[in-house]
């Protein structure tokens, strides 16, 4: 055990919620004992014992203020975030986006949080929730069989799956750079050069290209997780590439494909559709194909992605692979506040809540760790504003329909209408944001929330 102390709090797992979680806890004061159990065990998905490892793409999406992912990454930065102040510091160029150097982040958030005081390591398995002692589940999608059975067991309910997929990852240098061109939609870049590394195909050559994804050869699920095909579903915001190509030859052109905003500088004409690079690590060596995630093997994928222009000779440094996400059934199992249902001490945090994207990871880690530390000190577990993005995020996934319940990203759908109506959009959007600030203001004055600073 690194940094060993008596704890107060158990958090499973390090990922984006527990890291942020225990950090969290940690800086009110509170003794933390934080479980993960790579090395010793590894998931099919990571390649590091790295707290906080990004597994699929290393963007946590847009910046734009007047954008619902850009209004949570303010909200939880102005909270004292450590993985938005970690990501901030690690940053790459990625247009309007924040898009992190993957090993660099997860050095800077291991170091941090293996570093505090109030935060001891533990570099084990959990295989059952403890029953006497506060705890915070935030397992990520990949936990272990062994803790499943129990959270199964502690549910009465079963588990739920869908299957994500990682986009492949290509060496800069093996690019060829006479048919890309770099450039960022509607020139939104943050360098002169331009953020994203673009392949453009002709309307011939995307024919081809989709003919080709959608024969492709796919590797069985039964292989990876021992599930039959039968039982898996996939998460629609993060489908597998070759699903949508089969979906129909126009998919992909309206999808990750999509050709809008963007200029062929070899041509002087907007291409029939696009492969957008993004850049993978501070380096600039590794860039990932956005939008690419895959179920491909490994051979299909070298085939089929060096049909894309100017990736015929691109050197595969990590190919796409499926994984499988486990989540619970929110609605009927937590409260707002991230509290399990019928036990007050057990908070659940990040992916296995059934919030999707790494920002709503790090922000229901966020009010657990806050919540848990309330908890502990005599005080109530707070509800974030339903007006805030973040808020409304955690608000959905613990009220809404629980048959057929998916996970969710952070949008404005889920926001609380606004009164009086606003019809136009941006200023809709712009109402939204400056709505969401001022609640969020109020709450924190409110509840005399000092937010943790992070070096």
């Amino acid at each position: 055990m690194e940094n060993e102390l008596q704890p107060e709090l158990i958090v499973i797992g390090a990922g984006l919620a527990g890291s942020e979680a225990a950090w969290q806890a940690a800086q009110r004061g509170i003794r933390v004992a934080l479980y993960e159990m790579r090395p010793v065990k590894q998931t099919p998905a990571h390649v590091s014992d790295r707290f906080a490892e990004l597994v699929c793409s290393n963007s946590l999406g847009s910046q734009q203020a007047e954008r619902a992912p850009g209004i949570q990454k303010a909200e939880l930065t102005r909270l004292g975030s450590l993985i938005l102040a970690c990501a901030q510091a690690t940053a790459v160029p990625a247009g309007g986006s924040l898009a992190v150097g993957r090993e660099a982040f997860g050095d800077l958030v291991t170091s941090l949080v293996c570093a505090h005081p109030n935060i001891s390591v533990v570099r084990a398995e959990m295989t059952a929730i403890p029953t006497d002692i506060p705890t915070i589940v935030a397992s990520g999608p990949l936990t272990s069989d062994a803790l499943a059975a129990d959270i199964a067991r502690l549910t009465g309910q079963e588990y739920m799956y869908f299957y994500d997929a990682l986009s492949p990852i290509v060496a800069a240098d093996s690019i060829d750079m006479s048919l890309a061109f770099r450039g960022a939609r509607y020139d939104n870049s943050a360098s002169a050069a331009g953020d994203y590394i673009n392949c453009p195909l002709d309307k011939a050559q995307y024919a081809e290209f989709v003919e080709a994804l959608a024969g492709a050869q796919t590797i069985s699920l039964r292989t990876f997780e021992e599930e039959s095909w039968k039982s898996a579903h996939f998460f629609e915001g993060c489908l597998p590439v070759e699903i949508l190509a089969r979906r129909g030859a126009a998919a992909l052109a309206f999808g990750p494909m999509t050709p809008m905003g963007l200029t062929d500088p070899h041509s002087g004409r907007r291409p029939w559709a696009v492969v957008q690079l993004r850049q993978d690590n501070l380096a600039g060596t590794l860039y990932n194909l956005v939008g690419f995630q895959t179920n491909l093997t490994w051979g299909e994928q070298k085939r089929v992605f060096g049909l894309i222009p100017g990736l015929a000779a691109a050197e595969f440094l990590r190919f796409g692979m499926m994984h499988r996400n486990t989540f619970i059934n929110a609605p009927r199992l937590l409260e707002p506040t991230m509290q399990f249902k019928g036990r007050p001490d057990l908070f659940f945090a990040g992916q296995i809540t059934g919030v999707e994207g790494y920002v709503g990871n790090a922000g229901t880690g966020l009010l657990a760790g806050l919540n848990a530390a309330r908890l502990l000190r005599g005080a109530a577990p707070l509800v974030l504003p339903p007006a805030t993005v973040m808020g409304s995020l955690c608000w959905y996934v613990t009220h809404c329909e629980a048959d057929g319940f998916q996970p969710m990203k952070a949008n404005f759908g889920l926001l609380p209408p606004l009164d009086p109506p606003i019809r136009h959009k941006q200023q809709r959007y712009r109402a939204y944001a400056e709505r969401a600030q001022r609640d969020l203001e109020t709450f924190i004055a409110a509840h005399s929330l000092e937010p943790a600073i992070v070096p």
